[in-house]
């Protein structure tokens, strides 16, 4: 009986040790970090004025504003998913919470300007009001509010993800334009498909812990646990009249923007990552957003075109599934320029099929049978082919002649659609999407602005993945398990996956350093960086600090319309751009960056790089001018309408840049509303994922061989950056000119 007792006794302390794990109880909160105290040395931000200044009247470009470059969308390790590639077990670098975001800003990319944007659905109110204190703090140091040496504004990305395509909305990020205590909402406003996505069972959080053994994952288990205990808002009841510490949620745009004009604060909403194919399904189109309940064109008046997880700029007439006539999808025909996943998921499954000796029929058969399995089965259509690996697919759903595509690129969902579509039933202001451009990182290791250098690929994108030696168990938790190659697909049901799946090992290919947003500014300080905005006179680079600017030089009463402006006329219009190519960098740190942190935190936040000019700027090679006539009605087709590029403008530059001009002739022909924008383009140089999933083509295009750049260190060396040449580029906000009097 004694020995029942111990046994007894054994098993409960071991299931209370399991249960105390998987509940957190041995980790610690993790705070905001503090913000370094020691601003960079006005004389330093003066000079950078002065030589853009130069730069700028060398390019005939002289104006009152200034251009200001900064990144709206960067998080930090309050993000669940910041948090969970922070570990060590996935090679994480460990805590990066918002202060370092502001020190990173400050003494490694040297932004002018930037804000704060972690997954509401991660920021009970707790984690809420330390963010809102840590960006009070970062603007506290910024010195004379006239003229700070960086501006940080406050915000949250809601973050929607649907299972088809008529209930997807997709990212955006809310930015506020004040910080003091009456102009902030008490909580964050997540979208539901996210809130709660964060609990994990105890158990298996406890078994994580177990296989990881390390302290941070401990912390990450209580802060799984602090999550799962806040408290979720009652629906229907005024933001105001909520209690404070609940999360606060809504299903769709148009509940968020009733939301926050129920706060009445200040706010621009950013859609971004609007043509990821991880995250849009098959035959998601953003023309379904453009009706008076999802668009709210006095909140939503800029869209993100690029970032650290790839380019949503461009349109293609191709398409990852097609409408079947009968109210169902089907597998398109592939094409030169892309071949759909499906496509392929028939093509393995045929040879596999051959190969075991099976019929021509049969194989015919299960070709057909695996590409509509992996039509049903949505973004996780990658999972119906059992024991396919990443190389076995090739290039299959990714575009072939875009810059810097967005992996599983959804066309319809792209900046350059969006321009096009429009709906004439509805009001005047929301028939059309009228968004000025910027680009930003999507970083998630709180490092704003990463694209200034092409270096660490680990710590300056998102492609983590397991280190060597990393428990085979836990790798198993995490991945998706072994499977014997079987010669017939099998239906995501019958496979008993309970998630939606993202092909994260190619993914990691297609992510890169991120780009920026850029404001043609009257002066450095938060009013008149948001007054660009809201006039939309702001432009995306992919990285580099590309200076452009972009007129209608004969608007009504002989002026000028800079990007980002609207008219309506009869006459021809005419333009003018003008564009200086980034600064070269040059290595190492400047020395106010040195003085201001300790070696380790350098190390630590830059990697011991930090933005660093040189005198020499890149040569601008020529510019690009897209043409897009909107739709005259909701059934016309998009192809014809998106003209890219519509005229190209080759360039001299020998030191002072590229300007151009030129004017459409057609315009008072076609007789229609049409928009204009440019694209800057520079000499190539080496990126980080340049190259992609780097194919070997044959004489055909069509890829025949793949080196993918995997985040897995066993995959892919650590050390490898994976460069590849590219041309960076700027893209301009659009002027949007329309036909008549």
């Amino acid at each position: 009986m004694r020995w029942i007792l111990v046994i007894v006794a054994v098993v409960a302390l071991v299931v209370g040790f399991v249960f105390a794990l998987g509940k957190g109880w041995f980790g610690r909160h993790e705070g905001p970090g503090s913000v370094t105290t020691q601003a960079i040395p006005a004389e330093r931000v003066a000079r950078a004025e002065a030589v853009q200044a130069a730069d700028a009247a060398r390019a005939g470009a002289s104006d009152e504003k200034q251009i200001l470059f900064g990144d709206l969308h960067v998080h930090t390790t309050l993000s669940g998913d910041a948090y969970l590639i922070s570990l060590p077990i996935v090679g994480g670098e460990g805590a990066h919470p918002p202060a370092d975001a502001c020190d990173f800003a400050r003494y490694c990319s040297a932004l002018d300007f930037w804000s704060i944007n972690d997954h509401a659905e991660f920021l009970d109110a707790r984690r809420w009001n330390e963010t809102v204190d840590s960006i009070r703090q970062c603007n506290a140091v910024a010195g004379d509010p006239a003229n700070p040496d960086v501006v940080a504004f406050l915000g949250w990305e809601w973050t929607q993800k649907g299972t088809r395509p008529e209930n997807h909305y997709g990212h955006r990020n809310v930015i506020l334009r004040h910080t003091d205590e009456a102009n902030v909402p008490t909580r964050p406003i997540a979208s539901q498909s996210t809130v709660g996505s964060s609990g994990l069972p105890v158990p298996i959080r406890a078994g994580m812990a177990l296989l990881a053994r390390d302290r941070r994952t401990l912390d990450y288990m209580k802060y799984i646990e602090e999550l799962v205990q806040a408290p979720v808002c009652a629906s229907g009841v005024p933001v105001r009249d909520l209690p404070d510490d609940c999360m606060e949620s809504t299903a769709t745009p148009g509940e968020l923007f009733e939301k926050l004009d129920d706060w009445g604060h200040e706010s621009i909403v950013i859609p971004h990552g609007t043509a990821w194919g991880w995250s849009a399904p098959p035959g998601a189109s953003y023309a379904s957003q453009l009706n008076a309940r999802e668009h709210d064109p006095r909140r939503q008046t800029l869209v993100e075109i690029h970032s650290g997880h790839g380019n949503s700029e461009e349109y293609r007439s191709f398409r990852a599934i097609e409408p079947d006539g009968a109210g169902g999808w089907r597998c398109p025909e592939e094409r030169s320029n892309y071949q759909p996943g499906c496509r392929r998921a028939g093509e393995i499954i045929e040879a596999r099929c051959v190969e075991a000796g099976e019929s021509e029929s049969e194989c015919a058969d299960r070709a057909g049978e695996a590409r509509q399995l992996y039509v049903d089965a949505g973004r996780a259509g990658f999972l119906t082919v059992p024991g396919a690996a990443a190389e076995d697919w090739l290039d299959a759903g990714q575009c072939r002649d875009c810059f810097l595509p967005a992996f599983d690129l959804r066309p319809l969902m792209s900046v350059q659609a969006m321009f096009a579509f429009r709906h004439p039933l509805e009001a005047p202001d929301v028939r059309r999407f009228r968004f000025g451009v910027i680009g930003s990182s999507d970083n998630h290791t709180a490092r704003p602005g990463t694209g200034y250098k092409e270096l660490n690929r680990r710590e300056m994108t998102e492609a983590t993945g397991f280190r060597k030696g990393v428990a085979k168990p836990l790798r198993r938790f995490a991945e998706r398990p072994d499977e014997e190659p079987l010669p017939r697909s099998q239906a995501l049901e019958a496979k008993g996956v309970a998630f939606a799946g993202q092909d994260r090992e190619r993914m990691a290919s297609f992510l890169s350093t991120g780009g920026l947003a850029a404001v043609h500014a009257s002066g450095r300080d938060r009013d008149s960086i948001w007054q660009a905005l809201e006039r939309r006179e702001v432009y995306g680079t992919s990285g580099g600090r590309t200076l452009l600017w972009f007129d209608l030089t004969n608007a009504p009463g002989g002026g000028r319309l800079p990007m980002g402006g609207e008219l309506r006329t009869t006459a021809t219009p005419e333009f003018e751009v003008r564009a200086l190519g980034a600064f070269e960098q040059q290595p190492g740190c400047p020395d106010y960056s040195v003085s201001a942190l300790s070696p380790e935190r350098l190390h630590h936040l830059c990697r011991d790089e930090c933005h660093n000019p040189s005198d020499r700027r890149k040569r601008i090679t020529r510019v690009e001018v897209v043409r897009i006539r909107p739709q005259t009605g909701p059934l016309e087709s998009l192809d014809g309408l998106i003209e890219d590029p519509w005229l190209v403008l080759p360039c001299k530059d020998v030191g002072a840049g590229c300007q151009a001009t030129f004017r459409d002739p057609e315009f008072q022909g076609m007789g229609r509303d049409t928009l204009y924008y440019v694209r800057a383009i520079e000499e190539p140089s080496p990126a980080v994922n340049g190259a992609n999933v780097r194919c070997t083509r044959d004489e055909t295009g069509r890829c025949t061989d793949v080196d993918y750049c995997h985040g897995n260190e066993e995959r892919t060396d650590y050390e490898d950056d994976c460069l590849a040449e590219i041309e960076e580029r700027a893209w301009s906000s659009p002027i949007f000119v329309d036909f008549g009097a």
